[in-house]
């Protein structure tokens, strides 16, 4: 069985004293290969210098979260522009547009998202999108007639069933994490409208952990949970969500089926 965590920060200060552990059990529960999302310029050595040491089994992206967009953002995306002339990426991002921690930049966000997009576009790679308070702001955005049509994933999804069809018949994926195992939320009414076919798997991690998990620190092995959870909404088994969202994240970030 193969599992593909699509999302998740293992290269934060929060996994300084056992992070190669971590990447291990990860590995040694079946996920095979985890995806890293960048966050600003300070995350990008951090990044690379783990992708390093896990070849085959971590794979780097690049891009500038939105609560990174300040008023130097451009000088943020020369450094992304910068990267992906030198090195070799899975995805642009994270990227995207963040309200709910401030809106002070939110034209800035927009500006940036644009760019990446144009950036996807212009390198061939998918788009990992953040999209916190900001569904309909990010969709106005894609649907822009002036940029190129890009596919990716909306990583964490956190908006409804209707938002979801609209998402995936625009060409993108689901990313369902742990807050598919919480009390409150619209996720399992989500997945069983729009189907495996048309989900990744992640965690977040550190954040965003799984029931029983919650209040701890989250790391990519639990994606297995997540994917268990999956199967008892859709009645399927284990087996058939691993093989269905493996087969959408290979497809979909251009994964090598043969270092996996």
């Amino acid at each position: 069985m193969l599992l593909i965590d699509t999302h998740t920060h293992l290269y934060l200060e929060h996994f300084d004293n056992d992070r190669s552990e971590t990447v291990q059990r990860a590995i040694d529960n079946n996920v095979k290969c985890m995806l890293l999302p960048n966050i600003d310029a300070e995350s990008i050595k951090p990044m690379m210098q783990l992708a390093k040491e896990f070849p085959h089994n971590l794979l780097p992206m690049i891009g500038l979260h939105p609560t990174s967009v300040k008023a130097d953002y451009k000088n943020e995306l020369a450094i992304v522009d910068k990267e992906l002339k030198f090195n070799k990426f899975c995805a642009i991002g994270e990227t995207g547009i963040d309200l709910y921690w401030d809106t002070t930049f939110e034209k800035e966000q927009k500006e940036a998202l644009r760019h990446q997009i144009i950036l996807a576009d212009t390198y061939n790679l998918p788009i990992v999108l953040h999209s916190r308070n900001s569904l309909t702001q990010i969709v106005e955005v894609i649907e822009d007639k002036s940029l190129p049509r890009v596919g990716g994933v909306f990583h964490c999804y956190p908006g409804d069933t209707e938002t979801a069809l609209k998402i995936v018949d625009m060409g993108f994926y689901l990313g369902i994490g742990g807050t598919v195992t919480y009390k409150k939320t619209d996720l399992p009414d989500v997945i069983k409208a729009v189907g495996l076919k048309n989900i990744v798997l992640e965690t977040d991690a550190p954040f965003l952990p799984p029931v029983p998990y919650r209040g701890k620190r989250n790391e990519s092995m639990y994606v297995k949970i997540v994917a268990e959870k999956i199967a008892e909404i859709l009645n399927v088994s284990l087996e058939e969500v691993a093989e269905a969202t493996s087969c959408n994240a290979i497809k979909l970030f251009n994964l090598n089926q043969r270092d996996l």
